[in-house]
């Protein structure tokens, strides 16, 4: 009976009604849409921050001057997959070029394109084990273009010299270092060198926060004793600082929202409540006391806030989505544990609004009122 007389009173002045709904539907629909925004901030802006390079280095222990591979191997097992965005190794020996001295970096291409996306390649990059990458620097200074042969000449780690001819494939400009290192594959390096197995720095991109970067870097530390990791603090700290930023710009607008959804709400409910002077005097006047009458209003708001909760937690995973791929490229993850949360919240909200009306309709005087004063 007491629901039948809330859901007639509610139909009675639908109009009104409906606008009190409609602001509560949208507050939810934001305030659901921002929520499943800001838990997912850290995963999809971790894989956007990738773009700027690796977060961790691995370098060889004290004492030791290389890294091992097999030990590279262990660290990836200690990374969760669905975090690791590439792991590349690097290293490092002089060859010559027209007996002009450079530093060759022997990489896995295929990982360094992973773990640094921000080098722009002219041409294309090596496919073949001949194929090599230019830095910029040393392409201006021997004027030396995509599709060039070259030899290269040196020493290997016994004293025995060697001879390759190799082709420019591409030209690489980070506007760093690497534009003055030749890059070439890590086996065609080794294969010159006469040694394998080792590496003088491997550099790890992992999409996560600074906190679980610090946790994986103990892990490595502990189950990996071949490898020193260190994390690239001004990489992992400005994503520390945007992500915070982020997520407070996030809860911000979601609390104007909801104080917004709550002065829409109360001042709908307080015209309801004038409109109802004359039937809250009547209630009093053949004995309903105040108690009665504020739980009746308060019973609309929890029907108004429910209803309008479930309305806009629906349309608040459409709003994430859109949002997530329109900003971001790619879909956000989607707790449907969110939906009763933004339920209570709306209906917490809404109670909250109509205690200024609730406490105006229990001040009616019913003689006033029925006296048409």
């Amino acid at each position: 009976m007491f629901v039948k007389m809330l859901v007639s009173s509610l139909i009675r002045r639908r109009s009104r009604m409906m606008v009190a709904l409609l602001a509560i539907a949208i507050g939810a629909t934001v305030l659901l849409g921002m929520a499943a925004i800001s838990f997912d901030i850290p995963r999809q802006m971790g894989r956007e921050f990738r773009s700027y390079g690796a977060n961790m280095i691995l370098v060889p222990p004290g004492g030791e001057a290389n890294v091992k591979l097999e030990d590279i191997e262990r660290v990836s097992g200690v990374i969760p997959e669905d975090s690791l965005v590439g792991m590349t190794p690097y290293r490092y020996e002089i060859v010559r070029i027209n007996m002009q001295g450079y530093t060759a970096a022997g990489t896995i291409f295929e990982e360094a394109r992973l773990t640094s996306p921000y080098w722009s390649v002219s041409g294309n990059w090596p496919q073949g084990a001949d194929d090599i990458l230019i830095g910029l620097d040393i392409a201006e200074f021997t004027r030396l273009t995509p599709g060039s042969s070259i030899t290269i000449t040196g020493r290997g780690s016994s004293g025995a010299r060697f001879r390759r001819d190799m082709t420019v494939s591409g030209i690489v400009r980070t506007g760093s270092v690497e534009d003055g290192f030749i890059f070439m594959s890590l086996p065609t390096l080794e294969e010159l060198m006469g040694d394998s197995g080792t590496a003088a720095v491997v550099e790890v991109s992992v999409a996560a926060d600074e906190s679980e970067l610090n946790a994986l870097v103990s892990s490595i530390g502990r189950e990996v004793p071949g490898v020193s990791p260190r994390l690239v603090k001004r990489v992992t700290q400005s994503e520390t600082t945007v992500l915070s930023k982020l997520q407070s710009l996030v809860f911000l607008v979601s609390l104007v929202v909801l104080v917004l959804t709550m002065i829409c709400v109360a001042t709908t409910m307080m015209t309801v409540v004038m409109e109802r002077r004359k039937e809250i005097g009547l209630k009093k006047a053949i004995g309903a006391n105040n108690r009665i009458i504020a739980i009746e209003f308060l019973g609309e708001g929890l029907l108004l806030g429910g209803a309008g909760g479930l309305l806009g937690g629906i349309f608040g995973f459409v709003f994430a989505e859109a949002v997530s791929i329109n900003v971001f490229g790619r879909g956000v993850f989607i707790d449907w544990k969110l939906l009763p949360i933004t339920m209570a919240v709306s209906m917490a909200v809404t109670v909250a609004a109509c205690l200024g009306p609730v406490r105006r309709a229990t001040d009616v005087e019913p003689a006033l009122v029925l006296r048409g004063e």
